[in-house]
């Protein structure tokens, strides 16, 4: 049976997430030949309106108000909770982003839904739709059905497969007024840390540092070593609490969980808290000069040796290759 899906699209540094389009691929799949409807909330999206469409989004509606310039759970809601009301979907998709993961349950709660989290992939099995998702930190998987209700799901990113863009793909672009008003919190600037090279949360390369890159020194070094493969950097704990990189970088069961296609671990033992960060990565290389560290029992690929002389030398042949030398 088709069914209207409603999707959240998320904008980060002035652009689409490409989470936002992986979700409207998931949301074609539980719509089935039913209905996808995006939609875009902020301060000035209705430019981004085009991309969810070509994406394969039928329908698109944007609220722009200064309340919403930047997200608060509070503003968000009153906005969704509108929308849902007058449009009544029978599916849900958000991205499990900070923002998804903060907003899915309060909506979720309002509105009386179960809800799915952390999705890594959706099949269809006869009439039924089935969500997989990780649990005891990533070590087993579980099948759910949802038999009753709204289908409220929020996705990994990096797991669903975006609908293929096409430019020429036509849809309807509805601009809404929304009052937001008593806000609990009104957020007036958000001061952000730079930040380097490319977003960690949806790289398809990622290269992290451990406690045997020593110091924040070592880590020039595999900024260097991303640089050239065009990942995103990362770090385990050990790494952040020994004050070598930022907390922003951590990956683990207490910092961020990363799926990419590539996941390099530099110096890193493979503590139990970090597997459960990045276990699920595609292919996994590992890079640590002792023989024995667990890290080895995960990786698909590793090199036994010293990353001080190692990573200076695939650096160089990347180069190389990338050159066509």
């Amino acid at each position: 049976m088709s069914k209207k899906v409603l999707v959240l699209g998320e904008i980060s540094n002035q652009k689409l997430r490409n989470v936002s389009f992986e979700a409207i691929g998931a949301a074609r799949t539980i719509a089935r030949d039913g209905e996808v409807l995006a939609v875009l909330l902020g301060n000035s999206v209705q430019a981004f309106a085009d991309e969810l469409i070509h994406y394969g989004a039928d329908r698109v509606i944007t609220v722009e108000h200064e309340n919403l310039k930047h997200y608060t759970s509070d503003g968000y809601s009153q906005a969704l909770l509108e929308i849902i009301d007058g449009e009544n979907p029978e599916g849900i998709v958000f991205a499990h982003t900070a923002l998804g993961k903060d907003l899915a349950p309060r909506i979720a709660s309002k509105i009386d839904s179960g809800l799915v989290s952390d999705v890594t992939d959706i099949e269809v099995d006869g009439d039924n739709i089935l969500f997989t998702r990780p649990i005891y930190s990533g070590k087993a998987f579980e099948k759910k059905i949802i038999t009753d209700g709204i289908s409220f799901v929020t996705i990994r990113p990096n797991n669903i497969t975006a609908f293929e863009k096409s430019e020429a793909r036509t849809g309807e672009i509805v601009p809404k007024q929304i009052e937001i008003n008593n806000l609990r919190t009104i957020i007036k600037d958000i001061i952000q840390k730079k930040s380097e090279g490319v977003d960690l949360s949806e790289a398809k390369i990622v290269v992290a540092g451990g406690r045997g890159v020593k110091s924040k020194e070592g880590f020039d070094k595999l900024y260097e070593f991303a640089d050239v493969l065009g990942a995103a950097v990362g770090a385990s704990r050990g790494a952040c609490d020994a004050g070598y990189c930022d907390y922003s970088l951590q990956i683990g069961q207490t910092g961020k969980v990363v799926t990419p296609d590539l996941y390099i671990a530099v110096g890193i033992s493979g503590a139990i808290q970090h597997l459960a960060g990045m276990s699920n990565s595609k292919k996994i290389v590992a890079i640590n000069k002792d023989a024995d560290s667990n890290i080895f029992n995960v990786a698909d690929y590793g090199i036994v040796g010293d990353l001080f002389e190692v990573l200076p030398k695939l650096t160089e042949e990347i180069r190389k290759i990338k050159v066509g030398v």
